[in-house]
């Protein structure tokens, strides 16, 4: 079985890049890595980088997942291989891009296009954000899935994920001690279904409220409360329609209580999604 280390980058096709640009440092506050040849880079910890914005399809989106060690990387090809799944290993002009010493890419029985990666690049600069937004790092991607039953057998038989709830079909899955680092939602067709940063507190987020209604951002759930995870959210729209989310306060699963922590199960509900009350204008959460 492949051992997810940790997720990594998120990298995004888009129609206006200045307008990405403008986007990620006034509203999402990350700090500019560097741009090169129509690809701006950016950061939100101490990581090279973890959101890509390049110019191109607004629908080819890519995640990354880091491995621990090149060995690992080797045996994770194989692995997906042996089970039927094409895998391209990356050139050397393509590791440069994504500042990693070795990737593989393949894609899920939905589409969705994978990387996983060896001797990822970190920065030997503090992290030093474009606004105060508070953010503490990338934390996790929801992810659209054309079959949840199918892609969680996938993702936990062949990825190493583990299920820490369900909200209907969706499973929501860690692959370290945070709560979750990918959530598999219904939909027609593959893809990138949201972003999330963690900020440091509660009055980041309501900072963040606020300022979406000044630069009128649509707010398209929230402010509120996660009872899976028990995260405090809000989710707003960016380029090309993509959802972002900041959060604070996911659960953590340590490795003591993982033997008998047993995954719930919650109705397809709005409630499910939101124990204070907020409805999502989100079409992969509307029930």
């Amino acid at each position: 079985m492949i051992e997810l280390h940790d997720i990594r980058y998120v990298r995004l096709g888009t129609r206006d890049l200045a307008a990405a640009d403008e986007y990620a440092q006034k509203i999402l506050g990350l700090e500019v890595a560097r741009t090169e040849a129509g690809t701006s880079y950016y950061r939100s910890d101490d990581r090279d980088h973890t959101l890509v914005y390049f110019a191109g399809d607004p629908q080819n989106h890519v995640v990354g997942f880091e491995l621990r060690t090149a060995d690992e990387l080797d045996h994770a090809a194989s692995h997906l291989s042996n089970a039927g799944i094409d895998v391209h290993a990356g050139s050397a002009e393509e590791c440069e891009r994504r500042h990693v010493k070795a990737f593989v890419n393949f894609r899920d029985p939905s589409g969705n296009s994978i990387d996983l990666v060896a001797r990822p690049h970190h920065s030997g600069r503090r992290y030093f954000p474009s606004r105060d937004a508070g953010i503490t790092g990338f934390s996790h991607v929801g992810l659209c899935t054309t079959n949840a039953v199918r892609d969680e057998k996938f993702w936990t038989e062949i990825l190493g994920a583990r299920v820490s709830d369900r909200i209907g079909d969706a499973p929501l899955l860690r692959i370290d001690e945070v709560h979750h680092k990918v959530a598999l939602f219904p939909a027609l067709k593959p893809g990138v279904q949201h972003i999330n940063h963690q900020v440091e507190t509660v009055d980041d987020v309501m900072r963040a409220w606020y300022l979406l209604k000044r630069n009128g951002v649509r707010v398209v759930f929230g402010p509120g409360r996660h009872p899976t995870s028990g995260a405090i959210f809000l989710y707003f729209e960016g380029p090309d329609g993509m959802v972002y989310e900041y959060s604070t306060g996911v659960r953590h699963i340590t490795a003591g209580a993982e033997p008998f922590y047993q995954p719930r199960q919650f109705p397809r509900i709005n409630s499910s999604f939101c124990m204070w009350g907020s409805e999502p204008d989100i079409a992969e959460f509307r029930t």
